[in-house]
């Protein structure tokens, strides 16, 4: 009683405050809309030529979306196999930054650490971040990651075993799957002018190379947009910067 008697009036109630309720459904929300595309890339997988065994074994492994459909996307279109993997590792490591990000921000104990690196991917991250505190950030990461390793690998294992039992997924149309599915994940995170300059130029670059260059190597030439709007809008910047002087005048 006394511990609640000191508790200041202004702080509860505020934004600043999430009931564990409201995160767990917040993250399950995350976990089971994005874990049922694990069937569109078990079809794109199994589409591709790669055995049930290998496509279940990528997701279980590997587990991050949008690389899967990257190395599956890269074979499919008769692409080098280490290629497509390069491909599919570059946009791996982008898992890596949010790592960072995330060992500061839950503080897990090191026992913990390699487990949790499993699950270190866009969707835990975007709903770990969201948390107002360390706690209902460790609940709101663990239940996504849950939700969604579990759904997506029985979806993909679902997937692989539809594609067998239809036959040529060509002739479906779900060669498109992937990619569709990619472009639905990616779209709402271009939220800044810089971010949607960067995956439009990567748009024209993968487009533009793509009758030109092997399978895979445009993915690999597209990733040159970002460091190319960052190059363009650092001399932006200071262009305006050394202006200032001269309008001031």
């Amino acid at each position: 009683m006394a511990e609640q008697t000191a508790t200041p009036p202004a702080t509860l109630g505020t934004a600043d405050t999430k009931s564990d309720a409201a995160v767990v459904r917040d993250a399950l929300g995350v976990g089971i809309a994005v874990g049922l595309s694990g069937f569109a890339f078990g079809v794109t997988s199994a589409g591709a030529g790669l055995s049930l065994l290998q496509t279940c074994a990528l997701s279980l492994l590997v587990f991050t979306g949008a690389s899967q459909f990257a190395l599956v996307g890269a074979l499919a279109a008769g692409g080098n196999p280490f290629t497509a993997a390069a491909g599919a590792f570059f946009l791996g490591t982008r898992n890596a930054f949010y790592g960072l990000r995330l060992s500061q921000l839950l503080a897990l104990r090191r026992f913990a650490r390699p487990f949790a690196a499993q699950w270190v991917i866009d969707e835990t991250t975007a709903v770990a971040l969201a948390q107002p505190d360390r706690r209902t950030a460790r609940i709101g990461f663990t239940v996504t990651g849950l939700t969604l390793y579990v759904l997506w690998n029985v979806t993909t294992l679902l997937g692989a075993l539809g594609a067998e039992a239809i036959g040529d997924t060509n002739a479906w149309g779900l060669d498109a799957a992937g990619p569709a599915v990619f472009l639905a994940l990616l779209a709402p995170m271009l939220k800044s002018t810089t971010e949607r300059a960067t995956a439009a130029l990567a748009v024209l670059l993968g487009l533009g190379l793509l009758p030109v260059l092997p399978a895979g190597v445009p993915v690999l030439a597209a990733a040159l947009a970002a460091p190319a709007v960052l190059f363009f809008r650092g001399r932006s910047k200071t262009s305006k910067t050394s202006q200032r002087p001269e309008d001031a005048r």
